[in-house]
């Protein structure tokens, strides 16, 4: 079975450590502040909630399935939230993914407005198109996500469209109902110039 197996990846600013049992304390810590920022995202809410999530997330790992990680602050070294690869393609046969979605991302109040979001974004593409040279990464969001989708947008991936009751929905109140997924997605043409902008972004 394929597996997608990434080392930590280091930035300035925040680390990507892939997701372990001993991180569900953090992930409680990081999760427990103000939660007004994640009514679209999946993230737990307590102990035995971030207990389960880990949980799950590791199962999807072992399968193939997603490559979890932390998002550890490089100033104290807290964990602040998580990330991910996930849905992972091998239409071309290759070893490593062909294509690949960034999401799961999440962020505790401490960590937002900072420039953590975007370094961890460029380390996560800088893996996925330098070292498994995927043609393509996608990044999803609920189409009612302002928010997400602003983030989206100023890190300089192009929109591709809505489709149309694709995903369950994440958001607080919905149930079973499935969501409009806006889809955005970087190419392996896109990327030079995309990460030149991330680095002059990082370095201003």
């Amino acid at each position: 079975m394929r597996r997608l197996i990434v080392p930590p990846l280091v930035g300035q600013y925040v680390s990507l450590e892939p997701l372990a049992l001993d991180h569900v304390d953090g992930i409680a810590a990081a999760a427990s502040g103000d939660r007004i920022t994640f009514g679209y995202t999946e993230v737990p809410d307590g102990h035995d909630e971030a207990a389960g999530y880990v949980a799950w997330l590791l199962d999807d790992a072992a399968h193939a399935r997603a490559a979890p990680f932390v998002q550890r602050r490089a100033t104290d070294g807290a964990i602040v939230g998580c990330t991910r690869f996930l849905n992972p393609a091998w239409p071309l046969g290759r070893t490593d993914p062909d294509e690949v979605e960034v999401g799961g991302t999440w962020l505790s109040s401490s960590a937002q407005r900072s420039p953590m979001n975007t370094e961890a974004k460029l380390l996560l593409l800088d893996h996925a198109f330098e070292t498994w040279n995927v043609q393509r990464v996608a990044i999803c969001t609920d189409a009612r996500n302002t928010q997400s989708r602003r983030a989206i947008e100023r890190l300089g991936a192009p929109f591709e469209g809505v489709l149309r009751r694709h995903r369950l929905s994440k958001h607080t109140g919905d149930g079973e109902r499935l969501r409009d997924t806006a889809m955005y997605a970087i190419t392996c043409d896109d990327w030079p110039d995309l990460r030149a902008r991330l680095v002059d972004r990082l370095s201003d």
